[in-house]
């Protein structure tokens, strides 16, 4: 009989989404997001080091250490940084990672200077319909149409200049969270601030328990950029699942319920073995889930194999609708995700062979190529 998993907090779950939602982190300016889940993993005793720029390698001590696991998220978010100022005191930007500038139209922000932030929005070139009438409906869609309008008496290049705003600055985009009772959760930033969350209820859920190896839990902070988990890895980790969200879109298999189990994204598939481990576990413990392939998508696990790092990776997904735009997602899947990532750190090491870097043939893998008869 499969042993019952701990129980997630689900109030714990979303006040920690509250809380992540509430600090601006585009990739770059992630540092208060860092100090916050520093607070949170003090807060539940678990030990934790960082990298010289933020990244956290927290720790949950397992019954032996070669052949530790790893489970890994993003704090950092999407953003914008100002390119240009114009004569006319608007604000020419560039997109931090990959969204498109159609979301970003009437998006309320905050341009962080040296010397704290100003308040704007980003709005198309062409804004007043009473001014450019059908103009409004007819102009391109790119970073080069929207501008930021700040929320300060600036008319001029050198009016916004003495407000300190210059080339460079990091503006963060509100999330404009809202959490309904029927348990939808809709903002901007849910990937992957809500992966984090999952993460930390996973942690708050397995306190008193011991896994059979060290597992690291991992927080990045330049996911968004392609950085990820590139430097952040020890070498006894044989073994890495990473958390971020599932496309539900036409053509996507994703869902906002349950945990999706990505098989591959455009890097190519990942761990044949990790991958249908994860499967085997949701099914094992009633978790509802269902498969995916991402042709448009990379994520942590793409950074640290492309590093050099030799191991196993997965990704587990919950469904997010209109990813990297205005994100819904429901707290079935984030609830579903933090069981499974509870099942895995406590689930027995399968291929001893994977706690040494390298070693002989005996204790490896094999893959079934037998056919079915007809």
């Amino acid at each position: 009989m499969t042993e019952p998993l701990p129980p997630i907090d689900q109030s714990f779950l979303s006040e920690a989404l509250a809380e992540l939602l509430s600090i601006a982190s585009p990739t770059g300016y992630t540092d208060e997001a860092v100090w916050s889940l520093c607070r949170t993993l003090d807060a539940m005793s678990v030990p934790y080091e960082m990298t010289r720029r933020g990244a956290i390698r927290a720790l949950i001590r397992g019954r032996t250490h070669a052949g530790a696991r790893a489970i890994v998220s993003h704090v950092d978010t999407l953003g914008a940084q100002v390119k240009r100022i114009k004569e006319n005191g608007r604000l020419e930007i560039v997109p931090i990672g990959h969204w498109s500038s159609r979301f970003a139209e009437g998006a309320r922000c905050t341009i962080f200077t040296e010397h704290g932030g100003w308040r704007g929005s980003i709005l198309p070139l062409k804004a007043s319909g009473h001014t450019f009438n059908e103009e409004v409906d007819t102009q391109p869609v790119s970073w080069q149409q929207v501008e930021v309008r700040i929320d300060a008496p600036v008319f001029s290049r050198d009016d916004v200049l003495a407000l300190d705003i210059d080339v460079g600055d990091i503006i963060a985009i509100d999330p404009q969270p809202e959490f309904l009772d029927n348990g939808f959760i809709v903002s901007r930033h849910l990937d992957d601030k809500a992966g984090v969350a999952t993460m930390l209820a996973a942690m708050k859920a397995l306190s008193g328990h011991t896994p059979p190896v060290d597992t690291y839990w991992l927080f990045t902070i330049a996911e968004e950029v392609g950085v990820g988990a590139s430097s952040i890895l020890v070498p006894d980790v044989a073994a890495m699942v990473t958390v971020d969200n599932g496309t539900t879109a036409p053509g996507q298999n994703s869902s906002e319920f349950g945990v999706t189990i990505a098989m591959a994204d455009q890097t190519g598939p990942f761990d044949w073995h990790l991958t249908r481990k994860l499967v085997r576990l949701a099914r094992e413990h009633g978790i509802a889930f269902q498969k995916d392939v991402f042709r448009y998508y990379r994520s942590d696990s793409a950074s640290a194999l492309e590093a050099g790092a030799d191991i196993r990776t997965a990704l587990v997904t919950f469904g997010v609708d209109a990813s990297h735009g205005y994100e819904r997602i429901h707290i079935n899947a984030l609830t579903s995700l933090s069981q499974l990532l509870c099942a895995y750190a406590l689930s027995p090491v399968e291929i001893s062979r994977d706690a040494k870097p390298m070693s002989g043939s005996r204790g490896f893998t094999h893959q079934d190529l037998s056919l079915h008869d007809e």
